[in-house]
């Protein structure tokens, strides 16, 4: 079988177009329903839902489409699956995101990253270890050694599975991406020095929620202050050719989204399920 770019998220964005995409509880029949979908991929969520690597393992095996390899050759998924982390920046915490990279999923969202520090422990986290005189050897790999369920579910050798198991854009090979939530006026004032100084970020997520909450305004993302923060942010990665994705997106406003230099799309949750509706006209179906 020929090995194509993999990971959704990515060859959208390198064919020049937006990626789309929706939160998803840890469940079989969404990720059934999900694997048919037209979105780019999907985030398992697992911040605000229980943190469960079993069931997203069990998940991820309900997106497996045996027809769609067969009919394309490719063993690229039709939508690829990350998921969001429950574990805060401040936590440094380096463990889930093995557990579910182990898993195999296809990268990772970190919620409240704030800091230089926090963000460079988030990309090492996805990372494995490499001699130090290798290229590309920072941020240096911390992620230990067991592959064989996420080799064996992305359809690699194992040998195949550490070469290309690295983040993107750092690694061009690399079929993980990290995201960074982007959610406090410390994150804020500290993103230029983030992107400046951690390479291996693929992309940054604006958390509207939270940042609302901290600037007084809850829920309210058109308050003039709180929408001059969310601009900041969108200004910041643009200065650094980084991507940057909304999590609130509609028929409404994706197209002021999408004009911005918005280059992630997250729709609608699955319960309400966009994607025969506005989830397939926003991404083009």
């Amino acid at each position: 079988m020929s090995q194509p770019r993999l990971n959704g998220f990515i060859r959208a964005w390198e064919e020049g177009r937006t990626a789309i995409s929706c939160f998803a509880k840890v469940d079989i029949l969404v990720a059934e329903q999900l694997s048919g979908s037209p979105y780019d991929g999907v985030v398992f969520e697992m911040e605000h839902n229980p943190y469960d690597a079993a069931g997203l393992g069990n998940a991820l095996q309900y997106m497996l489409d045996r027809r769609a390899i067969a009919m394309t050759g490719s063993i690229a998924p039709s939508v690829t699956p990350i998921a969001r982390i429950p574990a805060n920046g401040a936590e440094m915490n380096q463990f889930l995101a093995k557990q579910v990279l182990d898993r195999g999923v296809y990268g990772i969202i970190a919620p409240h990253i704030a800091t230089v520090e926090q963000a460079y422990n988030t990309v090492a986290a996805c990372r494995y270890p490499r001699p130090g005189n290798a290229p590309l050897y920072e941020p240096k790999g911390v992620r230990g050694d067991g592959p064989a369920s996420a080799a064996r579910y992305w359809g690699l050798t194992q040998a195949e599975y550490y070469q290309r198991a690295d983040v993107w854009p750092l690694a061009p090979h690399g079929e993980l991406v990290v995201g960074l939530m982007v959610e406090s006026l410390e994150a804020i004032e500290n993103l230029a020095d983030i992107l400046a100084n951690v390479p291996g970020i693929g992309f940054c997520l604006v958390g509207q929620g939270d940042l609302s909450q901290a600037l007084g305004y809850p829920r309210q993302y058109e308050h003039p202050e709180v929408a001059g923060q969310i601009n900041r942010i969108v200004e910041i990665c643009r200065t650094y050719s980084v991507i940057v994705g909304n999590p609130h997106v509609d028929e409404r406003n994706v197209e002021r989204l999408r004009a911005q230099g918005y280059r992630l799309l997250m729709t609608a949750p699955t319960q309400s399920y966009g994607i025969a509706g506005s989830g397939g006209v926003i991404a083009g179906y």
